[in-house]
């Protein structure tokens, strides 16, 4: 079956990764903006990693014939410190007219503190000025409730944002209601140790539908499956769901989000095949 993985850290994977992503089926992945693993000192080096996620990865991509988009801004791990991620912000314009750029992301909150939420408004602001859709980090753990509560509140406070255009990202059980009765989009990231499983995320499919859900590996540095997204079509096979409503989650859902994207351009493999 053909998929796309709408959150997947391509920078932190070895090029087999590409081959093994393309011989399950995998057609497109979006690579969300998110920390290198350490610190950056200068909106410089998030220059030299926009032009990694937007010139280099998605030549990495095309050898395998997935398409690579990306989302660009400054993490919330990066976000205590408010001059720099403010020098960021006004670097990202440069790079908005990349033609594999789907919007700003992954913004959010990781300790859910003030200068956290002061950079996250900022870049919602700036998703708003220039018509982006958004792409949002919810909190590890403990903190993912009341994080995810805090997000909520404080896009509430845009009345031009489209909500549409917006993935509440990470979701788990305990949030997942909370961002689809808000009219955003809801994504579940299947990880080996924390977030979701696969055998979860067919629990909350049966439960809550497919409308505006995702489902993604988040790939990254940490522990993880990259191949997460195939894992959950077996487990939903196995539960004995039809082809068409897997094929929605997998497939439909997450390029139906990119088309909310003014440059957006569908993968080749796709438009090969009409």
């Amino acid at each position: 079956m053909n998929y796309v993985d709408p959150h997947i850290h391509m920078v932190s994977r070895v090029t087999d990764d590409y081959e093994t992503l393309a011989r399950m089926g995998c057609v497109a992945v979006s690579e969300p903006a998110f920390w290198a693993g350490f610190d950056r000192r200068s909106a410089d080096g998030f220059r030299d990693y926009f032009r990694q996620i937007t010139e280099v990865e998605p030549k990495r991509a095309a050898g395998y014939g997935i398409a690579h988009y990306s989302w660009l801004c400054i993490n919330a791990k990066e976000a205590e410190d408010v001059k720099l991620a403010r020098d960021v912000i006004a670097a990202i314009p440069e790079f908005l007219g990349a033609s594999n750029v789907l919007g700003i992301g992954e913004i959010g909150l990781n300790k859910n503190t003030r200068n956290e939420a002061t950079v996250f408004l900022e870049q919602v602001e700036l998703a708003v000025q220039h018509d982006e859709t958004i792409l949002i980090h919810t909190p590890h753990l403990a903190d993912k409730l009341r994080g995810t509560r805090m997000i909520l509140d404080m896009l509430a406070d845009f009345p031009r944002l489209d909500r549409g255009r917006v993935v509440i990202d990470h979701v788990e059980e305990h949030t997942i209601r909370h961002a689809l009765d808000a009219g955003y989009w809801a994504g579940m990231t299947l990880y080996p140790v924390t977030k979701c499983s696969p055998e979860r995320a067919c629990d909350m499919v049966e439960r809550y539908g497919s409308e505006r859900l995702l489902v993604n590996s988040a790939g990254d540095w940490g522990p993880s499956r990259p191949v997460a997204v195939p894992d959950f079509i077996v487990a939903m096979r196995a539960r004995g769901h039809a082809e068409s409503l897997i094929e929605t989650i997998v497939l439909g859902n997450p390029l139906a989000l990119f088309q909310r994207c003014r440059r957006y351009v569908p993968p080749p493999r796709l438009s090969a095949r009409g």
